[in-house]
């Protein structure tokens, strides 16, 4: 925990850190006083230099704690949005202490002085914030350059398998194609070829099967593996009942079985070369318990917990993993898992996504209103409720004779 804290605080400069630390404060304990606890009598807020007070304050006080919020995050994250806005809600702090100062007094010589003693450390921090785009914009490292090597794509025949190995030649990555369906991936190993000129090979088996994913590592055993992206998966609609124990047993292997043993065959020599990254395709049904897919989702919630943990475990080796969770996606899932058909996000943003996030933290959801949808409910709702209500939803989407 302390390298790890240590890591993350190298990341900015002490100053920013403080920013962090305030907006934080503010975010999750100060804020949420002032809305809840304080009496409206008592409240006054400030904005532009023009003071509020009684409920015209306490109304905006949800727009402090946006701010603040987003603050939190950005800065954690350093996410790109952070600039200009970052120094730009500064600049207007900053205006704002000048012309509250200058009001109180009554544009007296002392209001001035006042405003501008305390405009000056605001603006300061404005130059600060907006001379810090490099920290918020940094060059990306290329993929391959952060992992050198061939990329390992499960389930590459179709859908987000098939995306990841459009991407990941496209960035540079010679690709290993795995799957069962041996003339889809000679397609795709063609196409990333003539597209990308990268390498491929193709290797045709069936994870599920016990001896699937010994059969696979024996197959790249003189490729160096410099990115594992398991994600081979299916999904099963229906009551449980009614669903077949053969085919949930399968599902149960590809699912969870099979990426623990393609990543503890191939994650020693990660190590040993002190770099490397593994990717789970996830899903937000692992979030939560759900109904009418009920074996596919303790599966996802297996998924996300091994990755997270694994994550942990191999901080400060140069080994990053990350488990990817998306929502409905356009792919052949929705057909395999016996579901009426339904929208989704296109499967490019969603490994677009992915590789974003990937080396940045643990998991990721793909999609704000899934992103919505797996905290918000299961954190502000009862947990039996979250689970009929998500009941509602799969009904829609599954065959009237498996509900």
């Amino acid at each position: 925990m302390a390298d790890w804290l240590s890591e993350q605080l190298a990341r900015r400069p002490w100053w920013m850190n403080a920013l962090l630390v305030f907006c934080a404060f503010m975010a999750f304990v100060y804020v949420p006083w002032d809305l809840v606890v304080k009496p409206v009598a008592e409240d006054a807020e400030v904005f532009f230099g023009i003071a509020l007070h009684g409920w015209a304050a306490k109304l905006t006080t949800p727009l402090h704690w946006f701010v603040y919020a987003a603050g939190a995050y950005g800065f954690f994250r350093l996410r790109r949005w952070m600039h200009p806005w970052a120094a730009v809600y500064a600049a207007q702090v900053a205006l704002g202490m000048l012309v509250w100062a200058v009001r109180v007094r009554h544009g007296d010589w002392l209001g001035w002085a006042l405003g501008l003693l305390t405009f000056a450390p605001f603006a300061a921090l404005t130059i600060a914030l907006w001379r810090s785009r490099p920290l918020f914009q940094p060059p990306p490292a290329a993929l391959s350059q952060r992992y050198p090597g061939w990329a390992l794509v499960t389930g590459a025949s179709a859908g987000i398998g098939a995306e990841f190995a459009r991407q990941l030649a496209r960035a540079g990555f010679s690709c290993v194609l795995t799957a069962r369906r041996e003339d889809r991936l000679r397609g795709l190993a063609e196409e990333l070829e003539k597209s990308h000129g990268v390498a491929t090979r193709v290797v045709a088996v069936d994870l599920a099967a016990p001896a699937g994913p010994k059969q696979l590592v024996a197959a790249v055993r003189d490729l160096e593996i410099g990115l594992l992206v398991n994600n081979a998966g299916f999904g099963y609609s229906g009551r449980f009942e009614r669903q077949d124990v053969g085919r949930l047993a399968e599902m149960v292997d590809l699912n969870c079985r099979a990426p623990v043993e393609l990543t503890g065959l191939l994650l020693p020599g990660m190590r040993e070369r002190g770099r490397g990254a593994v990717i789970l395709t996830g899903s937000v049904a692992g979030r939560q318990p759900l109904p009418l897919h009920a074996v596919y989702a303790a599966t996802k919630a297996f998924e996300l917990h091994f990755a997270e943990a694994l994550w942990a475990e191999l901080l400060g080796t140069g080994v990053d993993v990350l488990v990817l969770e998306p929502g409905s996606t356009e792919s052949e899932f929705h057909d395999v898992a016996g579901e009426v058909p339904h929208r989704g996000e296109p499967a490019s943003k969603v490994v677009q996504t992915a590789l974003d996030a990937l080396g940045q933290q643990p998991s990721v959801i793909s999609g704000w209103f899934n992103w919505v949808r797996a905290h918000v409910g299961s954190r502000l709702l009862p947990h039996s409720f979250v689970t009929l209500l998500a009941r509602t939803v799969t009904a829609r989407r599954t065959p009237p004779e498996m509900r």
